[in-house]
């Protein structure tokens, strides 16, 4: 009996045993799919080993990291809770916690959480290599708090067992572009595991933001090649390619198919969840894709219509509906992205430029107008957008909407490369604001003409030799004077104007109108003091035009004889 009993008590002994490896397997498969970027995968078995080892604090904490990855703050910080509950001596949930205050902006809450972590547990590597983690896995990275705990990990895991530790390190680097102190860190994890892909996928990258793109391209197939399961190496190389297609033109057509089919096999090899799906299509978007992208993301709803990603979906729809010109499908998924309130603090300039330029497809100018400075503000790089819209105003002659669109455009970007035009059509448009306001007999302000010459003032500045600066200003100046005590404000201009156009036989001979525009202007002023030089330039006008009447009367005032003048008899 008692043999009986000690064979029992072994064999549960052995299957206990089992039963333990077994977990523990799991959960190291677990950890492998969440490198593997197979969130939808490692969720589910966290989820079985936390009902099957609900005492087991890393469970939670490696859960509640997936849910981090995927962007859902509330269940990461559901998942570290409750791993602090079922297991209070494990300090990586408090560091958890800490990480999903971090990422709702709160870093002195974060700080409390990390604090209580290093208090369970001060002398372990881990609680600070977490908590190092936590600070360079954010969207604004906190350098300065990261790199103490990355080194205080260093420092306790004095015999370099684990190679986590100098990936951390080597991408704290890399994120700053130190890439000089990176790439030794990554080689010192790779010693330690030469499976540990991706610290070569990571090198990979580093390649690729120093534009190194053959290189990049080469470090990444030696992943592939070890293992071809390996998905974020196909989404790395995919990104590098892509990259590579927009700075090599010559070769970008054939780069841009190798980008989109690596994606592809990088959704393949990620269990095809919302997740990777969504990463695809954000991909779609940077290849310019939008064909493709309005059908991927027509089927791609989020879990719950309250995630936060839910807002990036729509955003997409929104986009490949403006592109792919169905406007007003268009107009209204990018009015249910901006209805979503609690999304309020995700909206980007490029959001309002959407919606701006379906808007303006459909006719909608004023609200298109509204929107697309509204984006441009948020992106000043997009100001063509708004300068699209001006050129509309001017062209359907409503020169006061376009003065009001342009003054914005020359404000918002000093950089923009089309700075120029700009100031060439806010001038124009204040000009021909003024121009018709008077023909009209409404009295304009002369401070319209003022801002007019502003403008031509700065195009000037900008381009010296673009001629037409000089005729504008001219005639602005010519408006600006006072008829009872004339300051000939046009004359610089005009000389300047006739300067630069005859210096090119070409455009002179492409310009006769303005020519005499000019000739006729200063001969009159000339006329005043320096006959011979009004003569000059009349003379000049009959060059050009020998039957200008305004030319002839006026040459024909000046050589006219003197009339005698007569005496009046002195009365004796």
């Amino acid at each position: 009996m008692k043999m009986i009993k000690k064979n029992i008590a072994l064999a549960t002994g052995l299957l206990l045993m089992g039963s333990t490896a077994s977990f523990a397997q799991s959960l190291a498969d677990a950890k492998k799919a969440i490198d593997a970027e197979q969130y939808q995968k490692a969720t589910s078995m966290l989820k079985t080993l936390v009902a099957n080892q609900p005492k087991e604090g890393d469970n939670y904490f490696n859960l509640g990291k997936v849910y981090l990855l995927t962007d859902d703050i509330d269940s990461a910080r559901a998942a570290f809770t409750n791993g602090t509950t079922a297991d209070p001596k494990n300090a990586l949930n408090f560091v958890g916690l800490g990480q999903a205050d971090l990422s709702q902006g709160n870093a002195t809450n974060a700080k409390t959480n990390f604090d209580k972590a290093i208090g369970l547990k001060t002398k372990d590597y881990a609680t600070y290599l977490a908590i190092g983690r936590a600070y360079i896995d954010q969207k604004n990275v906190d350098y300065a708090q990261a790199l103490p705990n990355l080194q205080k990990a260093d420092e306790l895991d004095s015999k370099d067992k684990d190679p986590e530790t100098f990936l951390a390190l080597a991408d704290y680097y890399a994120l700053q572009r130190k890439n000089t102190e990176a790439y030794p860190q990554y080689l010192r994890a790779l010693d330690i595991n030469p499976n540990l892909y991706r610290a070569n996928v990571q090198i990979g990258k580093m390649y690729k933001d120093a534009f190194a793109f053959p290189e990049a391209e080469a470090e990444i197939k030696k992943v592939i090649a070890a293992d071809p399961n390996y998905g974020p190496a196909y989404r790395e190389l995919a990104e590098t390619q892509m990259q590579w297609s927009f700075a090599d033109p010559k070769n970008g057509a054939a780069k841009k198919t190798e980008a989109l089919e690596n994606m592809r096999k990088y959704l393949d090899l990620t269990d095809k969840s919302f997740d990777s799906r969504l990463r695809y299509a954000q991909f779609l978007v940077y290849a310019g894709d939008f064909a493709t992208l309005e059908k991927e993301v027509a089927t791609l709803n989020a879990p719950d219509p309250k995630n936060p990603k839910t807002f990036v979906v729509t955003r997409m729809r929104g986009y490949s509906a403006v592109e792919n010109k169905n406007f007003e499908q268009g107009i209204k998924y990018m009015n249910e992205l901006f209805a979503r309130t609690q999304d309020a603090s995700r909206i980007i300039g490029s959001d309002y430029l959407y919606l701006g330029r379906a808007q303006q497809a459909t006719g909608q100018d004023s609200l298109a107008f509204i929107n697309i400075a509204k984006g441009v503000e948020l992106d000043s790089t997009k100001v063509e957008e708004l300068a699209t819209i001006g050129a509309k105003y001017y062209q359907a002659q409503n020169f006061p909407k376009a003065a009001e669109v342009y003054s914005k455009v020359v404000t918002v970007n000093s950089k923009n490369p089309n700075l120029a035009m700009a100031y060439y059509y806010l001038g124009a448009a204040n000009y021909f604001t003024y121009a018709f306001a008077s023909r009209d007999g409404k009295n304009p302000s002369k401070d319209i003409l003022v801002k007019a010459d502003t403008a031509f003032a700065s195009l000037a500045k900008l381009a010296p030799d673009y001629e037409v600066a000089y005729l504008f200003r001219a005639r602005i100046g010519k408006n600006l004077d006072d008829a009872e005590n004339s300051k000939k404000l046009a004359v610089p201009y005009y000389e300047k104007y006739i300067e630069l156009i005859t210096a090119k036989p070409e455009k002179a001979a492409a310009s006769k109108t303005q020519l005499i525009e000019a000739y006729n202007y200063l001969g009159a002023v000339a006329a005043v003091t320096d006959k011979e030089k009004a003569k000059e330039y009349f003379n000049k006008v009959l060059a050009i035009d020998p039957q200008n009447a305004l030319a002839l009367d006026n040459l024909k005032f000046l050589t006219a004889p003197a009339t005698p003048v007569k005496k009046t008899p002195i009365k004796k």
